[in-house]
Order: C-alpha cells, then structure tokens, then sequence
C-alpha cells in the first residue's frame, strides 16, 4: 500500500480494502470460533463418555467380585457395544475373562482375551490381555499356541519378566527342566509380578539327574 498523506485517503484506503477482503475475514473468525466451540464440545462429550464408562466398569467389577457372574456378563456386553473403542471395552473384557477362568470356562476365557487384543486401543493393553491369553492357553495344555502368543508380543520390558514365568511354565510342562529353571530364574531376577509363587515353582522343579560315564550313551 502506497504511503498514505492525509486522513480521508487513509480511510478510503481502509473501506477499499474491507469491502475487498471483509468477507474473508468474517468467514475466518466465524470458522475459527466454530472450531473453538466445537473442540470444547467434543472435549466435553469425551468427559462425559469417559465417566459413563467408568461407572459402567466399577459395576461390573462390583458384580464380579461379588459373585454376580451372569450379571457381570451381561452389563459387560452392553458397556463393549456403547464403548467400543474406549479403553474401558478391552479392560471389561479382561475383566470377562477372569470371570470365564473363575468358572472353569478357559476356552471362553481365551476367546474374550483374544476379542480384547483385537480391540485394545493402546499397546499395552494389548500385551496384557495376550500375557493373560498366554497363562490361560498353558492351563489348557495348548503349549504350542502360548509359546507363539509370548514369542509374538514379548516385544518390550514391561511384561519381560512375566513372560520369562510363563515360559518356565511351558518349559516345566514339557519336562525341560534345565530351561524352565533358567526361564523361573529370568523372571524372579526381572522382578515378575507373581515372583514369590514363580520362587515355589522353581523349588518345586525336579533335580536334574547328571549322567555319570557309565550311563552316557
């Protein structure tokens, strides 16, 4: 814009350029204040979601721990439909499975865990529901499919020591106590969440026998 001398041009100058470019600018406040108004109104509607999910979440633990296992089944299906992908849906669904385990159903429990890594929202989420699917399939006796659940999502030191426990586990199974007792030392060094009944089970393995010259073939 050319240098301005006297009041009225700067004033023509001013009304020509608004009524050139007003529109924009009105149309620029306008859509920025609508993002304003409707960030606040998603960031509110997640808050009131997040509560809703909660609440429905401490009602199903309630039933659980209560006994109320149909009833924890139930509000559970209903809390994984409305809040499918809040976080609140995978842990219901570890909270099923321990429901299912309780119950003596570790085929429905194992299915409810891997429905859960599917919808898990978060890695490590993810993970716990496949250590939990790992415990379940070795009381199964499915040894093979644990051992692939473990070597696929052991992936980082979080669960590191908990899936050394379980591979002891596999280990002591199959009858190889020399890995089972190094996979049990792993874990208790790791500092595992159940190391103190990890100590019991590496007590509780077989002595090795050594083979002297005359037994080795």
């Amino acid at each position: 814009m050319a240098e301005l001398t006297t009041d009225d041009e700067k004033v023509e100058a001013i009304k020509k350029w608004w009524k050139e470019n007003g529109t924009a600018v009105i149309a620029g406040i306008v859509i920025g204040l609508g993002l304003v108004f409707g960030w606040r109104a998603w960031v509110n509607h997640q808050e009131q979601t997040g509560q809703r999910a909660s609440l429905a979440f401490e009602q199903i633990l309630m039933a659980a721990s209560s006994g109320e296992h149909e009833s924890a089944i139930e509000q559970a299906e209903v809390l994984t439909e409305e809040f499918a992908s809040s976080p609140y849906a995978t842990l219901t669904d570890l909270a099923v499975a321990r429901v299912q385990v309780e119950r003596g159903d570790l085929q429905g429990a194992a299915d409810v865990l891997r429905s859960a890594m599917e919808r898990s929202p978060a890695p490590g989420l993810t993970t716990l529901a496949a250590f939990r699917l790992a415990r379940v399939l070795i009381a199964e006796g499915a040894l093979d499919e644990a051992a692939a659940v473990i070597e696929d999502h052991d992936d980082g030191p979080s669960f590191s020591a908990d899936f050394a426990g379980l591979r002891g586990d596999i280990a002591a199974a199959r009858g190889e106590i020399s890995r089972a007792r190094a996979a049990y030392q792993e874990a208790i060094d790791g500092g595992a969440g159940l190391s103190r009944l990890i100590e019991l089970k590496l007590q509780d393995l077989p002595a090795e026998v050594e083979l002297g010259p005359e037994n080795a073939s």
